[in-house]
């Protein structure tokens, strides 16, 4: 493996910039089965004096199933060479696809068996410390969300505990 462990709370502001400079892949499952999908939406802060990651799921996706069945999930980012892997995980279903194995990635385990991707240059490990469903009740800004919940499929939000964290 060429990632190293690095303690979370020493991660650079270059890595807080992961959801608004580059695209990760959210994976969740175990040794037995996984699934990962592309994410554009999410969070790295602190709460409950904790390093947390906070990543959004609909709950028609696949990924769904496994953010319900497990207490980890992961974060990977992919070098920008590797575009065509988040095209094909944002596009594709795991339900119809081999994704990991159609895009050659090699999987790694973290804390709670969970998944990540050798090839990624940055990889936070999570354990789920809170979920809550989005709601269009408590919408406070009318309008913002339209875009987005046309079909009324609404996210899930996770918070997790970076409890680890790779870097090349």
């Amino acid at each position: 493996m060429r990632l190293k462990a690095v303690n979370p709370k020493d991660l650079s502001l270059e890595a807080l910039r992961l959801f608004t400079g580059r695209t990760p892949l959210l994976t969740a499952g175990d040794r037995t089965a996984c699934n990962t999908m592309t994410i554009g939406w999410g969070g790295l802060g602190e709460l409950w004096q904790k390093p947390v990651c906070t990543v959004y799921v609909r709950q028609s996706r696949y990924t769904f199933q496994f953010m319900e069945s497990h207490d980890y999930f992961t974060v990977s980012v992919l070098p920008e060479s590797r575009k065509d892997v988040l095209l094909l995980c944002g596009t594709k279903s795991g339900r119809d696809t081999d994704k990991i194995s159609t895009c050659g990635l090699t999987v790694c385990y973290g804390a709670g068996d969970a998944p990540f991707f050798d090839e990624a240059e940055l990889v936070l490990v999570c354990r789920k410390l809170y979920a809550q469903d989005m709601k269009p009740e408590f919408v406070i800004d009318h309008g913002a969300e339209a875009p987005f919940y046309k079909d009324g499929d609404w996210h899930r939000m996770y918070i997790g505990e970076v409890v680890e964290a790779y870097h090349v």
